[in-house]
């Protein structure tokens, strides 16, 4: 018997943001077992996670595949360690990932994860990728995971209806497609689409503000932000950028607990 949450990830409030499941093991488990988890989940990413002697050993795996880094199910992690009494609420949640070493700590009510920064390069688009999203970009960027894609306003990207089909075809994990804010609510707006790892549309994404943190902080001179990530569950992020690293800022609600028993 394994225990396994479901938390929504970068919201307050139930049934918003962006879910994860959140597998706590007793010891390493078999990739396979880990990846038909994930798919029966059929979640963004299901995190699995296993206690070490420094802290947590971490992985995440989307429905299609194994990833190398993801904030919200790392934000929900650490909130399931606190919340169930795993660690102490003082105490700093440390895990060891693919990505390295991320920590998270409890700041009042937001839950801060020290992630890397991932900068972005300007690139040439792919054939089909702009065709795909159905805008007119400002400006075409790429990282090590995604492709960054500036468009003109808060309005447009809201009203994208991507086809999925070709999406999943040009890009390695996802696209990023990002604008400033009209509103003085927040800084910028995003959606995040991700076909090529089965998630046509994710909800709120903490690495996607990795690159759009230092994106951002290259526009408009300054290095901290509130974020809105306007898919139709929303997600709301506060972003610092530290040097090399990315500061992400979010709220957690548990919304389901349950047993594997396979």
């Amino acid at each position: 018997m394994v225990r396994i949450y479901q938390v929504d990830a970068f919201t307050d409030r139930a049934f918003s943001g962006n879910p994860a499941g959140v597998c706590i093991l007793e010891e390493p488990a078999d990739e396979k077992w880990m990846q038909d988890i994930a798919m029966e989940m059929l979640l963004p990413e299901t995190a699995f996670l296993y206690r070490i002697e420094e802290g947590y050993n971490l992985r995440w795996f989307a429905p299609g595949a194994e990833v190398d880094l993801c904030g919200h199910a790392t934000l929900a992690s650490a909130h399931v360690l606190w919340e169930r009494e795993y660690i102490g609420r003082d105490e700093t949640a440390r895990f060891f990932t693919k990505s390295g070493i991320l920590t998270a700590t409890l700041r009042e009510e937001w839950i801060e994860l020290d992630f890397p920064a991932l900068m972005e390069n300007e690139a040439g688009a792919p054939e089909g990728l702009i065709e795909a999203l159905g805008v007119e970009p400002v400006y075409v960027g790429r990282n090590v995971f995604d492709y960054l894609i500036e468009v003109e306003s808060g309005d447009i990207v809201r009203s994208i209806k991507p086809d999925m089909s070709v999406l999943a075809k040009t890009t390695s994990r996802g696209v990023i497609v990002t604008s400033a804010s009209e509103s003085g609510d927040y800084d910028f707006v995003s959606r995040m689409f991700a076909p090529a790892i089965g998630i046509p549309e994710d909800p709120a994404t903490g690495s996607a503000h990795c690159c759009l943190g230092p994106y951002w902080m290259k526009k408009l001179g300054r290095d901290t932000f509130y974020a809105h990530q306007a898919s139709d569950r929303e997600g709301f992020l506060k972003v610092q950028v530290k040097g090399g690293r990315v500061l992400l800022s979010g709220k957690a609600v548990t919304v389901l607990e349950g047993k594997i028993f396979v």
